[in-house]
């Protein structure tokens, strides 16, 4: 039976529980998956050690960068509300083989994405216990994380309604607690006028700009609700407003805190650059110590939504790769009760503890900043892409206008900027290599695809056909 007749064949099967998410509830995806909490809790270092004084800045830069990307993902949305989006979205455009590239390279940034936030999550632990006088020893933290990872399987597997909304609460809960303590210490200090922060002229902007691809991972995750386009009541008005909107909000928060943490610890960038938690630093300076165990509380609470809402992208790019036969069919199939792709999350789970075992070794502040680093090259070169395809599309049914063409142009070139700042100036080991160790998993994606085109052409043939049954 042809690859086409399958997928027809698949519509007397369970299907994506379709329309289970509103609005509220699929803003809880992408919010859920920036973490908002994180940068300030721990991603903000490695900025400020770059930027200096001009951390802010190059959090608002990076704000336009993304929200360009945002409005190009918005485009797309509003056309093909497909689950899997970028695979869809890219395949069309650039033909099936670079769609399935562009599937497989986001599959790698939402499961290191996961692994990077479940490390973060035993850092934060620690942290918590440490306040108190404990410490956990390697074998109960191992215990502890498969915990968790067992946890965050599960909610992914039983029903996707309540991952979105867990989500979306825990990120409200723990955004709240920021802010709160962020409030107390600015009113220790009397004031919100840092004059050394608002001369931009005395910035070090060779630092300000290497920071944005540190800044990019910051918003990472932006557009993760694309993915659940299938399960999204009326996807073409809520995954636009979605994916812009919690661009939009992410980018004033990071903004707003960068600003007001180097002004809390007294502009000292250098301190703030070499800590391992900075908020808990900055609370510490103004003389809110004992706040350092309510933020790694709000801290594990980030990280547990993040981790949640990334294995449900990774899994729906699975599923939909899987049903076009890119990938095994098991991951393309829908449990019978609770409509959610089950195979695909118990693979992203078992993916999850691996990949977790195997680089934890290396410490878990090191082993985070290496799966950050990584997940952030296949975010990036699909956000590329998608600024050059959105133009692309429109032009198809003639709705293209200059300004889609400008807006493209900036947000791919900003892209590019990050990827090239990644390998020049060379940075220093393991990092230097993970750009290679990417685009090496992307060849080995490219090889197999290229075998299935040539084992089963009418597999690649059919994502050029009405897909997702649109």
């Amino acid at each position: 039976m042809s690859a086409a007749g399958e997928i027809v064949n698949q519509k007397s099967a369970p299907q994506l529980r379709s329309g289970a998410l509103n609005l509220v509830e699929t803003v809880g995806q992408s919010l859920a998956a920036i973490a908002p909490t994180l940068t300030p809790a721990l991603n903000i270092s490695v900025v400020a050690g770059l930027a200096g004084l001009g951390c802010w800045l190059s959090y608002l830069i990076g704000t336009l960068g993304v929200v360009i990307v945002a409005a190009s993902v918005g485009v797309l949305a509003s056309r093909h509300p497909e689950a899997g989006s970028y695979f869809v979205y890219i395949g069309r455009s650039f033909g099936p083989l670079t769609g399935a590239l562009a599937g497989w390279s986001m599959i790698s940034a939402y499961m290191f994405t996961a692994v990077a936030v479940a490390l973060s999550f035993g850092i934060f632990l620690g942290d918590f216990l440490a306040a108190f006088g404990f410490e956990l020893k390697a074998l109960p933290m191992a215990a502890v994380m498969l915990v968790f990872i067992a946890t965050v399987t599960y909610a992914a597997y039983r029903d996707i309604r309540m991952s979105s909304r867990i989500g979306l609460m825990l990120e409200i809960i723990s955004v709240g607690i920021v802010i709160a303590i962020t409030v107390l210490f600015v009113r220790v200090r009397g004031t919100v006028i840092d004059p050394g922060q608002l001369k931009v002229a005395a910035f070090n902007y060779g630092g300000v700009f290497s920071a944005l691809p540190f800044v990019i991972f910051s918003f990472v995750g932006f557009e993760s609700s694309a993915t659940l386009a299938k399960e999204s009541a009326d996807p073409r008005r809520n995954i636009p407003l979605a994916v812009i909107g919690c661009a939009a909000f992410a980018g004033i928060f990071f903004t707003l805190i960068a600003y007001l943490m180097v002004f809390g610890i007294g502009n000292d960038t250098a301190a703030l650059g070499k800590s391992a938690a900075p908020f808990g630093d900055v609370a510490a300076k103004a003389g809110l110590g004992s706040a350092s165990m309510v933020v790694y509380f709000a801290a594990m609470i980030s990280v547990f939504a993040c981790c949640l809402a990334s294995v449900n992208a990774a899994a729906r790019l699975l599923f939909s790769m899987g049903k076009y036969r890119f990938l095994h069919r098991s991951m393309g199939l829908v449990h019978d009760t609770h409509r959610t792709p089950h195979r695909a999350i118990l693979l992203c789970g078992c993916l999850l503890a691996a990949i977790c075992a195997a680089i934890a070794p290396a410490g878990f502040l090191d082993a985070f900043g290496y799966a950050g680093t990584f997940a952030s090259f296949g975010f990036v070169v699909v956000y590329f892409a998608l600024c050059l395809v959105a133009p692309m599309d429109l032009r198809k049914s003639r709705e293209m206008k200059p300004r889609h063409v400008l807006v493209g142009m900036a947000g791919a070139a900003l892209m590019l900027f990050v990827v090239v700042g990644s390998v020049y100036p060379v940075p220093h080991y393991p990092y230097n290599i993970l750009p290679y160790l990417f685009f090496g998993y992307l060849a080995v994606g490219a090889v197999w695809f290229a075998v299935l085109k040539v084992k089963s052409p009418q597999t690649l043939a059919s994502i050029q056909h009405d897909m997702e049954g649109n």
